[in-house]
């Protein structure tokens, strides 16, 4: 097994700058990081042969679509979130979550990517068990895949392998267990997120309730969470995120907002399938 890195130099943060403005919206996070192991807590504990699946307000077929706008771009990238399936990896039931993002117009001409993100979550506890990044920037593409097993327990997954915290979640399966929360009854939520090179604590909480949102799927009464990114138990304080979950059955998040040194970013619900 090889433990997951602690830091990161500013250059390499630099050139994530740009994936993180088009990729996965608010979840992919900037900036050099090491993460300590404080206390955090789930809604869902770590695994246990008796641990009973519980109901999930997402199903197998669902697919949201976003448009990303930044700065003066109004459509500057397209993200898809899905969940093609249920399936059994190395033995553990898991969902698989996917984000597919393309960057469109007069930004794709600055920077041409298509990116895609799977995510394989244990359906019991919403843990991360696999996390996928298939990157194709800029005329260079990139695949990896990494197996995430908590550093207290024994793995049965094959390399490469990285320690991780229990509870931890990647980025993408992290906007699935902040639908899984009942923010009428928890509304502080805390985990910490593995992206592919950094572990990083997410600091999730409830501002208001039932507020009218209207985007382009449509007008959604929905909760508003602001979401704190930390390292080192300290805030990254030039970065400040906000969700918008709708108050239907599916928990919906129908509009997304990143206050980043470099822009706002905002992706805005423009259509839901099941």
């Amino acid at each position: 097994m090889r433990e997951a890195p602690t830091a990161m130099g500013r250059a390499k943060s630099q050139g994530r700058k740009i994936e993180t403005v088009l990729l996965l919206v608010f979840l992919m996070l900037v900036g050099p990081a090491s993460y300590s192991q404080g206390a955090h807590t789930s809604p869902r504990r770590a695994p246990d042969p008796g641990l009973k699946e519980q109901p999930v307000p997402f199903r197998a077929g669902e697919k949201l679509s976003y448009r990303i706008s930044w700065s003066v771009f109004s459509s500057a990238a397209s993200l898809e979130l899905s969940t093609p399936e249920r399936r059994d990896l190395f033995g553990r039931q898991t969902w698989h979550f996917r984000g597919i993002a393309h960057t469109l117009n007069s930004v794709r001409m600055l920077f041409p990517i298509d990116d895609q993100f799977d995510s394989y979550t244990d359906v019991a506890t919403l843990d991360c068990l696999q996390f996928e990044t298939h990157l194709n920037e800029m005329g260079k593409s990139a695949n990896q895949v990494l197996h995430l097993a908590p550093g207290n327990q024994p793995s049965e997954l094959p390399p490469p392998i990285v320690v991780v915290p229990r509870d931890t979640r990647d980025p993408l399966g992290a906007v699935y267990s902040l639908r899984d929360v009942d923010w009428h009854r928890t509304p502080d939520f805390r985990a910490p997120v593995y992206d592919g090179h950094d572990l990083y604590e997410i600091r999730a909480r409830l501002e208001s309730s039932g507020e009218s949102v209207k985007v382009a799927a449509g007008a959604y009464s929905a909760s508003q969470i602001s979401i704190r990114v930390f390292q080192n138990q300290k805030e990254v304080s030039a970065v400040h995120y906000v969700l918008w979950i709708a108050s239907d059955a599916a928990r919906t998040p129908v509009l997304m907002e990143a206050n980043l040194p470099f822009g706002t970013i905002r992706a805005e619900l423009t259509a839901a399938t099941d």
